[in-house]
């Protein structure tokens, strides 16, 4: 685990005491939010097993998740919906929607870590780490209550809108959710500038 503390150790060094990590979940998908978490944890009650979430199964990420809540400083969770990201694009929905997560926080960092290459529109220190869910431990944790979160939004979708399989895919473009587009057309929670390619005329 002491690798994952790196960034975070050499952060309090210069001088900063409340690291918040950021991260999103969502980007890739034909339907559903993008959804950030930030989050402050305490640096002396290490949770183990803390990693990307995407590295984990289901049941061990809702484990974590769980702990994560109860240990964090703080933590907020925030989403974007389809018509913003259909609006704004996806890079710009990813960014408005991880400073909103920053910004929710009820203690507010002296700095900021984000996974991938994002600056935020903040005005607090920040750093991006390129697959930083993998590398720092806050971030990992975000992208671990992100995913948890953002899995239920999904799993209650698939009762609304059960053409498409989201208890499965979560909204990401496999065979099935595309079989499903074609067959009965897009949803209220589709992202239209993502699925022209099967919904246009043929």
């Amino acid at each position: 685990m002491t690798d994952k503390l790196e960034y975070e150790k050499s952060i309090i060094a210069k001088g900063y005491s409340l690291v918040c990590g950021a991260d999103e979940v969502g980007r890739g998908p034909l339907a559903g939010p993008v959804v950030c978490a930030a989050v402050i944890m305490p640096m002396d009650d290490i949770i183990e097993g803390v990693d990307d979430s995407k590295k984990l199964s289901a049941k061990k990420r809702e484990k974590l998740a769980k702990l994560i809540e109860e240990k964090a400083v703080a933590y907020a969770i925030c989403r974007v919906e389809p018509q913003i990201i259909d609006e704004i694009n996806i890079l710009n929905a990813t960014k408005l929607c991880m400073k909103n997560a920053v910004e929710s926080l009820n203690v507010l960092p002296d700095y900021v870590i984000t996974d991938g290459n994002m600056t935020l529109d903040i005005d607090i220190p920040q750093q991006s780490i390129i697959k930083g869910d993998g590398k720092s431990y806050t971030i990992g944790a975000a992208s671990i209550i992100a995913k948890v979160y953002r899995d239920k939004i999904m799993d209650e979708y698939a009762e609304k809108y059960p053409d498409y399989g989201f208890e499965k895919n979560k909204g990401y473009g496999t065979a099935e959710h595309i079989d499903g587009i074609k067959r009965a057309g897009i949803c209220a929670v589709h992202r239209k500038s993502f699925v022209k390619k099967w919904t246009a005329e043929e």
